[in-house]
């Protein structure tokens, strides 16, 4: 806004003549210390209260002050021309002040006061700023993100009341505090933002006992909503468990004895022998289906997996797939669950069909995929590409690493979806031999048939990495 239409716009001046505040001022506040230093003539002593001593506050004192509980002392009033008495009439300090919360106001005040005293102070600010065109553009950057939560400008990290709807199940396990529960809330569609339920949690004080098991939500639910109604034993269901897609065995098994309260030793007993459930493969990696099971009291351990192999098995008819291909199916399923958004499915298939080609020479045959690296060298797909070991884990010799091995690693490495298994069956047609995603927030991703065209992809990548320091890229 042009200084003469900020200026124009204010209202005209009315003339006021200033009254005398012929009230005693309250103890403690910086008048009674000013009328204090007066009557001393030292503006550095401390006032001697003169209201009667029946009539007086007590106050306790502070760790650091040796003054009686029986007296109440004004604060030592600055020295006149002092840079603390000019930050004083100046409006109490710096603009990063503005911000900073006051100890002392955090339990006089109530927020609401609070909030208004800042605001009114900061828009004073601005006005006086905006006379300066650069000024105020350096107030914004600084502080913008800041002034549009004071000012409620900023979108609402929280859903609005009554927009709940429908039904979501989400799994808390055993050992989840708030943050976690907050991630698991956010990605179930739960809650508005990652931290909004956490903050909450910390800004109200709260430390509520949560217990494993599995919980019947809505979409859209404000924090507060979605607190009580994991609070209401109604909402968790008896003897339930559910697990991700992407999920691997070193995470279900435990899931499976800590949710449905069975034997460590049980589960893994259970899944160690994939034969007993008709499955020929060495380990049942991909065969427990990612879904959310409820049991009936005293089910066995070997019974939750049958259940959670049949449930596989369902979704490979759906599919299509003969048994006889089952296990490479679920193979590529499981890469594709692991390296693709669904809306990608069906081309990263491709790309991983194109690669296999005993006559593609683009590759050789390899493919080169990040996760089956990974999974190979013992790490979950939890943590962030960034804290890899990288040249390590691509450089290790174990039959999952596809930078090492030509074909498909040994076997799955993660539970696919029904959607990651229809994919493997059913590739979309392409050129397509490589893949980036080169934007890590939203997952977008790029497929090229040449190398040139990867190479131009990755210069995405890095590019967006390095606007986006802490993004996670490696």
């Amino acid at each position: 806004m042009p200084q003469g239409d900020l200026f124009d716009n204010l209202p005209d001046p009315s003339t006021e003549h200033p009254t005398l505040d012929q009230a005693a001022p309250p103890p403690g506040s910086r008048r009674a210390a000013r009328e204090a230093a007066q009557r001393t003539g030292d503006t550095g002593a401390v006032g001697v209260s003169t209201t009667p001593a029946e009539a007086r506050p007590v106050a306790a004192p502070a760790a650091s002050d040796q003054t009686p509980a029986t007296e109440t002392s004004a604060p030592a009033a600055p020295a006149e021309g002092s840079e603390s008495s000019r930050s004083a009439a100046a409006g109490g300090g710096t603009l990063e002040d503005l911000f900073a919360p006051n100890d002392d106001d955090h339990h006089a005040k109530p927020k609401g006061k609070r909030r208004t005293g800042c605001l009114v102070a900061l828009i004073i600010v601005l006005v006086l700023l905006g006379a300066a065109t650069a000024g105020g553009v350096w107030v914004w950057n600084t502080y913008g993100d800041r002034i549009s939560d004071a000012m409620g400008w900023g979108e609402p990290k929280d859903y609005a009341e009554g927009e709940a709807t429908g039904e979501v199940l989400v799994t808390i396990e055993e050992g989840f505090t708030g943050q976690p529960i907050s991630q698991a809330l956010y990605e179930g569609g739960v809650t508005k933002t990652e931290d909004v339920f956490y903050d909450m949690l910390i800004e109200d004080g709260l430390n509520p006992n949560f217990q494993p098991g599995v919980y019947r939500l809505q979409e859209r639910m404000t924090a507060a909503a979605a607190l009580d109604a994991i609070e209401n034993p109604e909402n968790r269901m008896e003897n339930s468990v559910g697990f991700a897609e992407g999920a691997t065995l070193k995470v279900i098994v435990p899931t499976i004895a800590e949710t449905l309260q069975l034997p460590l030793e049980d589960v893994q007993a259970a899944v160690a022998d994939p034969a007993a459930y008709g499955v020929a493969a060495n380990t049942l990696e991909g065969w427990l289906f990612p879904a959310v099971y409820t049991f009936d009291p005293g089910v066995t351990a070997t019974d939750v997996i049958q259940k959670m192999v049949d449930r596989t098995r369902d979704s490979l008819v759906a599919a299509g797939v003969p048994d006889a291909e089952a296990q490479r199916i679920l193979t590529v399923a499981s890469i594709i669950q692991r390296e693709g958004r669904t809306a990608d499915f069906a081309k990263v298939s491709r790309v991983i069909e194109n690669r296999l080609d005993e006559g593609n020479q683009e590759t050789h045959g390899l493919l080169q995929m990040d996760s089956t690296a990974q999974y190979g060298y013992g790490l979950t797909h939890d943590g962030p590409v960034s804290e890899w070991p990288w040249k390590d884990v691509v450089g290790d010799q174990n039959p999952w690493n596809t930078y090492q091995h030509a074909g498909l690693p040994a076997g799955p490495i993660s539970a696919p979806s029904a959607a990651a298994i229809d994919a493997a069956m059913h590739p979309a047609d392409g050129p397509w031999f490589y893949f980036v995603t080169v934007n890590l927030d939203t997952g977008e991703t790029v497929f090229s048939a040449t190398y040139e065209e990867q190479q131009q992809a990755e210069r995405q990548y890095q590019q967006w990495c390095e606007a986006n320091p802490d993004g996670g890229c490696y």
